[in-house]
């Protein structure tokens, strides 16, 4: 049985989105949700209402408290979905190629501090680029630099950066559980 844990600060559809996907397989779990956002909508999804929930405070996730715990369950992958924080040294060095992030750009185009969200459409959208798309790669010490794992590509069909966020977000629920599935079967 492999083990995943998920880090969401949001919403929580993505996370939603891998936690009802893998709740479908035999062979794979997710046992925590990971959060540092008091009011976020992740903690209140009902399609997660059974999963353990660890929130936790910025001074926490420094300290030694999450990487203590991320070692009692050993996971094989550490997904983020959404998360806003910068993963610390320790738990990177700790799970090297064992921590996942999803970008809503074509890395390493509209990546580092600050660019999430809607601040990365509408930057794609003020470049009049063509494509967008999002980019699955491995978390290393610096934002959106580690390894890529994935990239879709998607044909920009709107001006409104809310629209291309939702485009976006439908093929990143599409695929994210996927290649999440492809990495924990090959390791």
């Amino acid at each position: 049985m492999k083990k995943i844990v998920v880090f969401a600060s949001g919403g929580g559809s993505s996370a939603e989105n891998l936690y009802l996907y893998f709740s479908r397989k035999s062979n794979i779990k997710v046992l925590k949700l990971y959060c540092n956002n008091p009011g976020a909508g992740v903690l209140k999804r009902d399609g997660m209402s059974s999963l353990e929930k660890l929130l936790f405070n910025d001074e926490e996730l420094i300290s030694d408290k999450i990487l203590n715990d991320l070692q009692k369950l050993s996971p094989d992958l550490i997904v983020l979905a959404g998360f806003l924080k910068k993963i610390p040294l320790k738990i990177t060095n700790f799970f090297v190629n064992k921590i996942v992030n999803i970008h809503p750009s074509l890395l390493p185009k509209y990546g580092g501090k600050g660019m999430y969200g809607i601040n990365v459409h509408k930057a794609v959208l003020d470049n009049n680029e063509e494509y967008s798309g999002f980019t699955i790669h491995y978390v290393n010490k610096n934002y959106d630099e580690g390894d890529i794992i994935f990239q879709k590509k998607i044909k920009i069909n709107t001006k409104n950066p809310k629209d291309l966020a939702k485009t976006v977000l439908v093929e990143e629920h599409k695929f994210y559980p996927q290649i999440i599935e492809n990495i924990l079967n090959e390791s």
